[in-house]
């Protein structure tokens, strides 16, 4: 059996289009989903039980109530523990499965006992890849390359483009570091010997760290581009809240000191501390003129 965790916040119409893709296209395989609602508070989950009482009734669906905003790792967590299933897929309340995506993806990390991690290919609504849906680790040289632009100069050339692997063909399957937690599955022994997702994470970089753990421990991260879904990226905020932003470069810095202060001197770490807060004040910056624009 597949468990599907999906977190749901506020975003009642894009979460139902993720669950009736589900119940749509994936008709050839066991599943349970697993919705976490991280203390909405908008209506969107009374909602859900009421489009979805069937499902819920029948057990395929079942539905798990915050009392506040916990983040999407512990969301996540809270999911995993009461699972049934072999596999674990987390899913983004704002994805939409194509065709019989999951069908494909059990098959495929069926095949190897050594696949820690599998990813499919992520598409953007206007059709471009969701880079994030392979990518190597945010390493202090990769993430310069990357901020500098390097990788578009020189996509093609490994050392330039290993932020998010631009010289791999999209469409081949790979072996990357991490992958998007937008849809990652997971075999549950995986998880039950690293450990779930770490909850010092609230909302972005949970996913490369879940990555990083399997990958150390000797596991494959796969990229299998033989079965895709839609992203709609953003679709629920055009103009980010400050608590996003936030996050997202407080994640950075978790990372490092996590994974990496201790490979690189003093001077690599100022750096790097450096440019995650002039990055996070030109952010906010921006964020600001925006909402005034």
């Amino acid at each position: 059996m597949l468990s599907i965790i999906i977190v749901n916040f506020k975003t009642y119409e894009l979460t139902k289009q993720t669950i009736n893709s589900i119940i749509q296209n994936e008709n050839n395989i066991s599943y349970e989903i697993i919705l976490v609602d991280n203390a909405s508070n908008d209506g969107s989950i009374e909602k859900l039980e009421k489009d979805f009482r069937k499902e819920i009734n029948n057990n395929v669906i079942k539905i798990i109530k915050n009392k506040e905003n916990l983040g999407f790792s512990k969301a996540n967590n809270i999911g995993i523990k009461i699972s049934k299933g072999e596999y674990i897929l987390t899913l983004n309340s704002d994805t939409v499965i194509v065709d019989d995506c999951l069908n494909k993806c059990l098959k495929y990390i069926k095949k190897d006992n050594n696949i820690g991690a599998l990813g499919c290919k992520v598409l953007l609504p206007d059709g471009k890849l969701d880079k994030p849906c392979k990518r190597g680790f945010p390493t202090p040289q990769a993430s310069l390359f990357y901020m500098l632009k390097l990788d578009k100069l020189f996509s093609n050339i490994k050392k330039f483009g290993q932020y998010n692997l631009t010289y791999l063909d999209e469409n081949e399957i790979n072996e990357v570091d991490s992958l998007v937690g937008a849809f990652m599955i997971i075999p549950k022994k995986i998880i039950n010997e690293v450990g779930m997702l770490d909850e010092d994470f609230f909302m972005y970089g949970e996913d490369i760290d879940w990555c990083y753990r399997i990958k150390k421990s000797g596991y494959k991260i796969i990229y299998y581009p033989g079965a895709k879904i839609i992203h709609y990226k953003g679709s629920s905020a055009k103009k980010k809240r400050f608590k996003t932003i936030y996050e997202f470069h407080r994640a950075m810095y978790l990372f490092y000191n996590k994974h990496y202060k201790k490979e690189y001197n003093i001077l690599v770490t100022f750096t790097v501390y450096l440019g995650i807060i002039i990055k996070l004040i030109l952010s906010l910056l921006l964020n600001l003129l925006k909402r005034q624009g």
